[in-house]
């Protein structure tokens, strides 16, 4: 075996200003340095807010009033309709949101006036309404009045002869002919569905929705069957109407996801399936309640749900308020106003009306005086003035009060720093005496609809008529 002798090198040394925080080295050791492996990062154990961004301070405490434009007044126009403005402004509310301003589609029209969610032109007003200038009018003034200005957006569809077909065929959605066709699942033969995969139709649509805002004044949109259009398109155009102002977005349709990065408000469609059952004596306040547990483990605390005991679509399809809910009808506006929720009044409620409006053709209002508008007057008043009763996570939650009549009487309590309210609403068609049970409302309050101060310890029994409420107020301290 031959052995061979290797020279002795010296061992070289790196310089220690080569070394680096990412580099250890061992330099009297070893000859190379090598990388240490980064610590993997804490966990962040932080709450996130579902919902991402701010909501517009003056949505804060806000009531939505809508507007039927052409049954709205004798003339059925915007010039008409902005000399009402002034009352509705002294009633209290503070969104006006207007069905579809635009010209209506003539193709496989429905009835003599067609209906207003055909759009044909989604950048024009309908000349039936008025001229664009009448609309800035009508903005200018509602702002003028400390009042917001939203309308209807049919995102999802088009009247047959709107031009965007012809200059566009590309956006529309095709049957299995290769024709364009009405939103699958639905009778609205006066309209075709666009595709939301085209990249043009989405530009399209979110300029025209940035013109009203920017160009015109509006403050925000009712997005007509909202889930029917994708959500990433709502989100993109939210940000772009954000670059102009702070806009109120409400959505046609009943889903939280719409409520992370698109829409403030959509609709509590739940709210209504369960008061109307209540109503007819199908369901009690364990179903209502049922509602509200709900809405408090499953929807975003930041999301606003819409609360309505009348639309334009409940009005002429389903029948007339006072009609659904009958002796109830009181009970449920003050349940809408003072329980968790955006409330919404349709015009005509505070006259009591009793009609279901035409939807395809003139047929105005009949307006009078009636005390359910002193009523609607009243809670507007409570809502604004408690913020433990303003929306989102500007107010607070409703906390159950137990009570001895649970199938049939809703109490409970909503409260803040700075006071709040104790509510019970009898849910049924009997008068009822009810004791409380334990709770923290204890104390002095004020009734809010006969000034009355009330006591409450749980140990005096609290009368209620059929379908009575009590809204009894404190303040901070009280």
């Amino acid at each position: 075996m031959i052995r061979l002798t290797l020279p002795r090198l010296p061992l070289r040394v790196p310089p220690l200003w080569f070394s680096s925080s990412a580099t250890v080295c061992a330099a009297a050791v070893l000859s190379a340095c090598t990388t240490a492996p980064a610590l993997p990062a804490a966990p962040d154990y932080t709450p996130k807010p579902y919902v991402q961004f701010e909501h517009a301070d003056w949505t804060r405490d806000a009531v939505i009033y809508q507007v039927n434009t052409r049954q709205f007044t004798a003339e059925g126009t915007f010039e008409a309709a902005e000399a009402e403005l002034p009352r509705l402004a002294d009633l209290g509310v503070d969104i006006i949101w207007l069905m579809p301003i635009h010209p209506i589609g003539e193709v496989n029209r429905k009835g003599p006036l067609g209906s207003p969610y055909a759009v044909k032109d989604f950048r024009a007003v309908n000349p039936e309404l008025g001229t664009l200038d009448d609309f800035k009018s009508f903005v200018d003034t509602a702002h003028a009045l400390g009042l917001k200005v939203i309308i209807d957006w049919v995102a999802n569809h088009s009247a047959w002869d709107n031009a965007l077909l012809e200059d566009y065929p590309e956006w529309y959605a095709r049957d299995w002919r290769g024709d364009p066709h009405p939103p699958l699942g639905t009778d609205w033969s006066d309209v075709i569905e666009f595709d939301y995969d085209q990249p043009g139709l989405r530009q399209y649509m979110t300029e025209a929705l940035v013109y009203w805002v920017r160009d015109v004044g509006i403050d925000g949109y009712r997005a007509d069957v909202a889930g029917l259009v994708p959500r990433d398109f709502w989100e993109t155009a939210r940000v772009e109407l954000n670059k102009v102002k702070p806009v109120f977005m409400l959505a046609e349709w009943e889903s939280r996801d719409l409520h992370a990065s698109a829409f403030d408000a959509t609709y509590a469609w739940t709210w209504k399936d369960t008061m109307h059952p209540v109503a007819r004596g199908e369901a009690n306040g364990g179903a209502i309640w049922g509602y509200y547990l709900n809405q408090q483990t499953s929807w975003p605390r930041n999301a606003y749900r819409m609360i309505y005991t009348a639309n334009h679509d409940q009005n002429s399809w389903d029948g007339t308020a006072p009609e659904i809910f009958g002796d109830a009808y009181e009970a449920a506006i003050v349940l809408a106003f003072t329980g968790e929720g955006m409330p919404l009044i349709y015009n005509g409620q505070e006259a009591f009306n009793e009609t279901q409006l035409e939807f395809f053709e003139r047929d105005p209002i009949t307006w009078r005086d009636h005390p359910i508008e002193d009523l609607f007057r009243a809670l507007i008043d409570l809502k604004t003035e408690t913020t433990a009763l303003h929306n989102g996570k500007h107010g607070a939650r409703m906390v159950q009060v137990a009570n001895s009549a649970m199938d049939d009487v809703v109490s409970f309590t909503r409260s803040d720093d700075n006071g709040g309210v104790f509510v019970a609403i009898n849910l049924s068609d009997t008068a009822l005496a009810v004791t409380l049970g334990e709770g923290a409302y204890d104390g002095a309050y004020t009734d809010h609809f006969t000034g009355e101060t009330v006591t409450l310890s749980g140990e005096d029994a609290l009368q209620l008529p059929a379908w009575g409420y009590k809204v009894l107020v404190t303040g901070a301290g009280d």
